[in-house]
């Protein structure tokens, strides 16, 4: 089942957290950490093209653009918010996507009487603010509040994903594209604040936040564009338990009731909104085939 990759996206994705975190520690800045990220997918999967002999040309530029836009914007707060949080909570203030899928589909998808979406988005906000609540210290609510906004970004990526699988562009394609960005971006800002000399010790960990990043961003984009949206959407929330676990054994960072608590509710309210979707989307193919 493709959906069923979406577990090997968390894998990867938790190792990459934890490879942002230890790129930080190792005094690497915030520019050559995003570019270590799409590096190794745009030389990889350039060099797999050209063997395989397969176009690179989209099939909707319009849409890659969208994707890039948000995903790219959402990607850099993300890794903010990681390399200044324990990576539990940044981790899951990131995964906030579905609670703004849920806000945008009560007040602008004509569903603002449905009271599961509203105890969906007010599960969530509580989630929000009981992670904040005991994880979040006075000299973090900036990176905190990057992370939540990331999320929002990263909902406005996931649907253009969505539509990219739809219109039959191949993963492989939509993750070098994103990572020809990425690059491009990290550079410039690289070619602003400079390029300061680091340890083996901090490329071997950017060679992890890009080859994890690489098959992660792989995985996600097989499993949002050709899986089941709801069993995807469920899926995704298990990075959540692997970067719990990273961080509980590399550095102690064990989550108190009140963080799993908001962790819990961020969860549930992601799993109602996909399934209020997901029901309401076979219910509108129903109408349209009757």
């Amino acid at each position: 089942m493709q959906s069923l990759w979406m577990l090997v996206a968390c894998a990867m994705f938790a190792l990459m957290g934890a490879g942002v975190k230890f790129s930080a520690s190792f005094e690497a800045n915030l520019a050559q950490i995003i570019l270590f990220r799409g590096l190794p997918s745009v030389v990889i999967l350039f060099l797999w093209t050209r063997l395989k002999k397969r176009s690179l040309v989209p099939i909707s530029w319009s849409l890659h653009i969208r994707r890039n836009l948000f995903g790219i914007s959402a990607m850099w707060l993300s890794f903010f918010a990681m390399s200044m949080l324990p990576l539990p909570t940044a981790v899951s203030l990131t995964y906030t996507a579905p609670l703004f899928i849920g806000i945008w589909l009560l007040f602008f998808g004509g569903t603002q009487s449905d009271p599961l979406r509203v105890t969906a988005v007010l599960a969530g906000f509580l989630g929000v603010l009981a992670i904040l609540r005991p994880s979040i210290g006075d000299d973090q609510w900036f990176p905190a509040l990057l992370g939540i906004i990331s999320g929002g970004f990263s909902a406005v990526a996931m649907m253009q994903i969505r539509e990219l699988g739809q219109v039959g562009e191949p993963e492989w394609r939509t993750v070098f594209i994103f990572s020809s960005f990425v690059c491009v971006t990290s550079a410039i800002v690289a070619v602003i604040v400079g390029w300061p000399a680091l340890s083996w010790r901090a490329y071997a960990a950017l060679a992890l936040v890009g080859v994890s990043g690489m098959f992660g961003q792989l995985a996600l984009t097989r499993a949002f564009g050709y899986g089941s949206t709801l069993l995807t959407a469920a899926l995704q929330y298990s990075t959540i338990i692997f970067a719990t676990l990273l961080g509980l054994v590399i550095w102690g960072d064990w989550p108190d009731p009140i963080a799993w608590l908001g962790m819990a509710l961020i969860v549930g309210s992601g799993l109602l909104s996909a399934w209020r979707t997901y029901t309401e989307d076979r219910i509108l193919r129903g109408q349209e085939q009757n």
